[in-house]
């Protein structure tokens, strides 16, 4: 792996070895039939780097954003079966930018807004109703961070899971994505920062996915690479033949952009504003994440369908995180009108210079 600009190298080094030495093909078989992992959790929680990027002040472990962005890119390398982005970067985010204590557990989120929730507030507390589904790992979470916005104003709510209906689903991929019942909860609940709003959390949680889905493309390139090297036919490795090395081609470069764009939106994130990168990131991600899985399912073969092998490990998840926080539609439908907005003269500066131009 290479180091990633403006990370402590400390930090990939140390995330890479632990999920080498802990997330090995039978223990995310083993977390897909359970519906958890609570001892790889326990193994990362323990090493602080769920709350990577919130403040030591707010109970986090401190680091930027662009830290927390590696850690969840080697989430997805190694396909860890656990809610670190929705711990830290988006439920840990809400929570410390709304005065709420940091739990020392999983926190969950609500990834599709509060549509379909209705909610109350007296005081300091907010009453909620509804019920949101494909909540990501809400049977393990300790908390559930609630952004809602009630009479103009953006609040967080800190909600107990057991106060609620937990009816247990799963993505493509296995991992927990269950459906939450909110029958009359009440919570505690403080307004958020400014800037903490529903247009800032979706785009996070875009972004969230993109470094997610950029390590696992850069997997499934190298297990690819890899098995067509050692899988020899009519005395030869089977990478040698122009029709496969066209799919390793293929797989490699979208690893390379998917990384390439994740990195450069998580660096003007963690400096300001950075809609049209994440944007432009979380679409790319979505691309690549197609082509990429095609090419190396057709690499394989046969082989790489089978529970035995792990590359349904990195495409399941693509194509589950794919559909997360924004779909090619509506971030192509962004993008479009973005540019626009700006006109046929402002075309070229809004791709050189981005959300500065929109800004």
């Amino acid at each position: 792996m290479t180091e990633t600009s403006g990370v402590d190298a400390l930090i990939t080094e140390t995330a890479d070895r632990l999920f080498t030495q802990i997330c090995d093909h039978e223990a995310v078989q083993n977390a897909e039939a359970v519906g958890a992992a609570p001892e790889i959790w326990a193994a990362f929680a323990e090493t602080g780097f769920p709350w990577i990027s919130i403040a030591e002040d707010h109970g986090g472990s401190g680091g930027t954003l662009l830290d927390s962005l590696e850690v969840l890119r080697l989430v997805g390398y190694h396909a860890a079966p656990i809610p670190a982005a929705e711990t830290g970067m988006l439920g840990g985010w809400l929570l410390a930018n709304s005065g709420h204590e940091i739990p020392e557990g999983p926190v969950t989120v609500l990834p599709n807004g509060t549509t379909n929730i209705t909610a109350s507030v007296s005081g300091a507390q907010v009453t909620l109703a509804g019920t949101c589904v494909r909540v990501p790992w809400a049977r393990m979470a300790e908390r559930i961070a609630v952004l809602v916005e009630i009479d103009g104003r953006n609040m967080v709510a800190s909600v107990d899971p057991n106060d609620c209906v937990i009816q247990p689903m799963t993505n493509m991929a296995g991992e927990p994505r269950d459906t939450v019942c909110f029958d009359a909860v009440t919570a505690p609940a403080a307004p958020s920062a400014p800037g903490v709003d529903p247009a800032a959390f979706r785009f996070r949680g875009a972004l969230s996915r993109a470094a997610l889905m950029a390590g696992a493309i850069e997997k499934m390139s190298q297990l690819t690479v890899s098995y067509t090297n050692d899988r020899v036919q009519f005395g030869r490795p089977v990478a040698r033949f122009q029709a496969v090395q066209q799919h390793l081609v293929w797989g490699a470069q979208d690893a390379a952009l998917a990384r390439m764009a994740a990195e450069t939106a998580g660096r003007e994130a963690n400096r300001g504003s950075a809609f049209f990168e994440i944007a432009a990131a979380k679409l790319i991600a979505n691309q690549a994440a197609a082509r990429a899985t095609k090419a190396c399912h057709q690499a394989h073969g046969a082989m790489g369908m089978t529970q035995e092998y792990p590359l349904h490990h990195y495409s399941r998840r693509l194509w589950s995180w794919r559909k997360e926080y924004g779909g090619d539609a509506e971030w192509g439908r962004w993008l479009g009108n973005a540019a626009v907005s700006q006109g046929a003269e402002g075309l070229y500066p809004l791709i050189t210079g981005g959300s500065s131009v929109l800004s």
